[in-house]
């Protein structure tokens, strides 16, 4: 019996050491690949939830609703497309805009949002979610927020690796200077446009880098959508030449870049040309022609190197000076004739502003207004990109460091979008996506470096020198060690910091709808002035539906969307003259004014006003913007005989006479001494001073019909003439 146990135990013996222990079994089941490919997807997949609920904030805070003003022409847009369908849109007249004109939409907009918005709406009712298309609009830029965290970790990762790759996505994700035009409510172009763009980029660097047409036909596809969702692919279609050529002149010319570029530009200048606002602009217009040149060189210098490969130096030469000739030739009369036929394609006043950072300042003042359009100041730098702006250098080191073809085009990206962010405040969301990856570039090849020098197992050399000279190792260590050990504490601290602030301006600075003000009182209770929704509504059911709403252009989008009334002008400011005229109408004495009104069918004047308050971006601040602007058409208005004797410009009693004798002056300040709050009477909270006479001013041709709680929106009727033509 004994024997039998012992042998049945021995028996058994083989088979418990046959059976692989749970450890083996998980390594069976996941080899190391696996798990980092598991480990990667998850931290993909949170980076992509942070970046979603950091944008949030807005709906928390106040509730779904569209924020600023162009997202409201947006929504009112994709409401007509997903209600009435996509024929009705594209043959879409707004007969609510830019009364008497009117505004063909289908052919002014770049549609790519409302596809988008409309393409989501639709999928999430045919899965049987019931949503608002409000409640989709709100929510499209933070949901493509993740996508362009993955876009960044694709592009990154096609330029270096895998771990700058996953640090660029967690980068960007929270980058504040792309949170600003992507928390929730912020249904504007760039929501859905920066995504494409640096999956565009990253679509490019593959097609590059691998030289297939499949790779470069995707990249014309994602920059269709581009071209459909901004204006700003200009950026693209002039930055990707600016590569190539810049790829040619330093001698990493290649096959792969040939089939890259050349697939590109044709397919995509093709494609470009079915979006109805660009048509025929993508062959015709100066913005394009550095792509069409850079092709015509690229092939030029591909004849070059296919002659040079079966002839003679003496016989290569001449080949080349005729053809040098020849390619000057052929650009000088294409040049002339361009200009002599009028087809110039000259550069809209927001390009030219690029190339010449003072040209809309002197020429074109309705793009100087624009607070978005000025130049970047070093404040604000520092506050959209926070520590980016000083591991940028170090991520463009290590670029040069190791040229390749990827970390060549990071380097052309961020130098262009450094210098274009330089000359406007708005391309900062362009420069974002640039800072964030060479960024994340610095931090991993630091972090790399440090860890290197951390690793307790060393490879044999090393184990053989320390044997032979222990004392030469130990020094080695002591040297090394304290600094990378100091190298990776320090960038946890900082990106710890970015973390904080990152959090800090999207809820404080960029989660405010704009149309309902928020303010913390003496005792930190949060104040909300609903002013601007209370305008609008009492417009919406106090007003005729064919009334005419005068007001400055900045405010013509949002009551077209929430009040649903006629303006005479709007934030596309396609026509100058017309806004001029409207400037004119608010910087004229009254009686001028009134003659302007009712040339145009004026029902009711809205003007915003903040100083009861201290609201800043009111109607006043925004005064001399309507002076300039009118300025450029009709030469009898003058800057000066609005400014004080000293060249100032305030509201005080030093104030210009013209400045009190407008329009605007009269109906913002009108009323505001009987009722003012302050013991110093009639005191401005903005501009900080008592206001000249105000107890006296009076109206003849207009009439008071509403104003808000907080006199943050006011609005007047437009008197009628009786029957003797009198008011």
């Amino acid at each position: 019996m004994a024997t039998d146990a012992v042998e049945r135990k021995s028996a058994d013996q083989p088979a418990q050491t046959a059976s692989p222990s749970a450890e083996e079994n998980s390594q069976v089941l996941f080899t190391r690949p696996q798990r980092e490919l598991l480990l990667r997807t998850l931290i993909l997949g949170l980076i992509c939830l942070v970046s979603f609920s950091i944008r949030l904030f807005s709906v928390l805070r106040f509730e779904s609703i569209i924020h600023e003003f162009d997202p409201w022409f947006n929504f009112r847009s994709t409401r007509v497309l997903v209600g009435e369908g996509s024929y009705k849109f594209w043959n879409w007249f707004d007969s609510r805009s830019w009364y008497p004109l009117g505004r063909i939409v289908g052919g002014t907009v770049y549609p790519g949002i409302m596809y988008t918005a409309a393409f989501m709406y639709n999928v999430l009712h045919f899965v049987g979610l019931k949503v608002n298309i409000r409640d989709v609009c709100v929510l499209t830029a933070p949901v493509f927020s993740a996508f362009t965290a993955l876009s960044a970790y694709a592009l990154t990762k096609e330029a270096s690796d895998d771990a700058a790759g996953i640090v660029a996505a967690a980068i960007m994700a929270i980058v504040p200077g792309y949170i600003s035009r992507s928390v929730a409510g912020s249904y504007d172009n760039e929501g859905v446009a920066i995504t494409a763009m640096i999956f565009c980029f990253y679509l490019w660097t593959k097609s590059v880098n691998t030289g297939s047409l499949f790779w470069s036909g995707l990249t014309t596809l994602s920059y269709l959508y581009m071209v459909a969702c901004w204006g700003g692919y200009i950026f693209l279609i002039n930055l990707i030449p600016i590569y190539v050529l810049v790829m040619l002149f330093s001698g990493r010319y290649s096959h792969r870049l040939y089939v890259a570029y050349n697939t590109f530009y044709v397919l995509g200048t093709l494609l470009s040309m079915q979006i109805r606002f660009v048509g025929f602009n993508a062959v015709t217009t100066s913005e394009h022609l550095g792509a069409f040149g850079t092709f015509g060189l690229l092939n030029l210098y591909c004849v070059k190197n296919w002659v040079q490969s079966f002839t003679g130096p003496r016989v290569f030469k001449a080949f080349v000076r005729w053809l040098v000739f020849l390619a000057m030739s052929l650009t000088g009369s294409i040049v002339v004739l361009a200009f002599v036929t009028g087809n110039g394609g000259g550069m809209t006043g927001r390009i030219r502003t690029f190339l010449d950072p003072t040209y809309a300042s002197k020429h074109i003042p309705i793009i100087a207004s624009v607070s978005e359009h000025q130049p970047t100041s070093w404040g604000s730098y520092f506050f959209d990109l926070h520590i980016t702006v000083y591991l940028m250098p170090i991520g463009l080191y290590f670029c040069f460091k190791k040229l390749t073809d990827g970390n060549m085009f990071l380097i052309t990206y961020g130098t262009f979008a450094i210098y274009f962010s330089g000359v406007m405040i708005r391309i900062m969301l362009v420069l974002a996506p640039a800072a964030s990856m060479l960024s994340a570039i610095g931090i991993s090849e630091t972090l790399k470096f440090a860890m290197r020098s951390l690793q307790a197992d060393d490879d044999d050399e090393d184990l053989s020198m320390r044997v032979a000279n222990p004392s030469a190792e130990e020094a080695k260590s002591q040297q090394s060690g304290p600094v990378a050990f100091c190298l990776c504490v320090g960038a946890c601290v900082l990106l710890f910091q970015y973390v904080r602030h990152a959090i800090w301006a999207t809820s404080e600075a960029y989660s405010s709808p704009s149309i309902v003000l928020s303010a913390k009182g003496r005792d930190g209770e949060r104040i909300f002035f609903d002013d601007y929704r209370a305008g609008y509504y009492w417009l919406r059911q106090n007003t005729p539906d064919d009334a005419k709403i005068m007001s400055w252009w900045d405010y013509g989008y949002q009551i077209s969307g929430m009040g649903n009334r006629t303006v005479i002008v709007d934030n596309n400011t396609w026509n100058n003259t017309h806004i001029a005229t409207v400037g004119k109408a608010m910087n004229s004495p009254e009686d001028v004014s009134y003659k302007i009104a009712r040339k145009l069918d004026v029902d009711y004047v809205l003007v915003v006003f903040g100083g009861v308050v201290g609201y800043s971006s009111d109607d006043i601040n925004k005064f001399l913007w309507m002076v300039r602007i009118s300025a450029s058409v009709d030469k009898s208005v003058n800057e000066k005989d609005y400014m004080t004797s000293y060249g100032g410009y305030t509201v005080d009693d030093s104030a210009g006479k013209a400045l009190t004798n407008s329009l605007m002056y009269k109906m913002c300040y009108y009323r505001f001494g009987d009722m003012a709050r302050d013991p110093r009477g009639a005191f401005d909270r903005v501009r900080q001073t008592v206001v000249k006479d105000a107890s006296s001013i009076k109206l003849k041709y207009f009439e008071e019909a509403f104003t808000s709680e907080n006199w943050i929106v006011r609005i007047y009727r437009v008197k009628k003439p009786n029957a003797r033509g009198w008011v």
